[in-house]
């Protein structure tokens, strides 16, 4: 009985802390997605490399939703020892955990795949928009800054953007060699041939590989503690 009180105890607090982060990315999400310009400028490069793959916005307001939902039942569930509440918070917890193993092995098996797909979306995107709207500009800038990188495959991206076709150089993050206060120039940029974003990108997780894999491992192990204390309150409830 006394574990049975200290796991139910537990429970509804985890899933208060899960409620409250819920919360606050939700309001980040209708935050970004409402004035993403202000949001970028308190954040900066924190923010900017996701930014180019995702709509953080959309994508913050999903979690939070989520989170929120999770939160609830399982506070729900546990300070009222409702069985109902219990089960949908294991069911949801479960669909999520096989979503990311899911996720991890199509990353890592699939990464190639990955790549394509992204380079048929983002490509045509920096050639339309990139000299032309100045917050998708400004986010590339940003990243390109921060990653040291060039486009998302090479230099090559910006041929045909409105940035190119107005100055009839690339960006100056594309080479190496602009401290003499020269242009980027075509010949420049391909002897200089800048690492695109998506590769630097890979690179920069792969150096982190043991930070990111343990983060990972924590975050499955939360949920797989979760999941097995619902379902113990669950079948120990009359």
């Amino acid at each position: 009985m006394q574990c049975f009180s200290f796991l139910k105890t537990m429970m509804f607090l985890f899933n208060l802390i899960i409620f409250l982060c819920g919360a606050a990315l939700l309001a980040v999400g209708i935050w970004v997605s409402v004035d993403g310009p202000s949001f970028l400028k308190i954040l900066g490069p924190l923010s900017s490399t996701a930014m180019q793959f995702v709509n953080v916005g959309y994508f913050l307001i999903a979690a939070g939703a989520v989170l929120l939902t999770l939160g609830f039942l399982g506070c729900y569930g546990a300070y009222s020892e409702n069985k109902c509440a219990l089960m949908m918070f294991f069911s949801i917890l479960l669909l999520i955990f096989i979503a990311e193993v899911a996720a991890a092995v199509v990353a890592l098996v699939y990464t190639t795949m990955a790549e394509n797909f992204l380079t048929l979306a983002v490509v045509p995107a920096i050639k339309k928009d990139y000299g032309q709207q100045k917050d998708f500009s400004e986010l590339w800038n940003i990243t390109m800054e921060g990653l040291k990188c060039c486009g998302f495959n090479n230099y090559t991206d910006f041929e045909g953007s409105p940035f190119y076709l107005q100055k009839n150089v690339f960006p100056p993050y594309c080479c190496n060699r602009t401290t003499d206060g020269g242009s980027c120039t075509k010949e420049k940029a391909e002897n200089d041939a800048v690492q695109g974003c998506f590769h630097q990108l890979l690179y920069e997780i792969r150096t982190h590989a043991v930070t990111v894999g343990g983060v990972a491992a924590g975050i499955a192990g939360l949920e797989l503690a979760a999941m097995i204390v619902s379902l113990y309150l669950y079948c120990n409830l009359k």
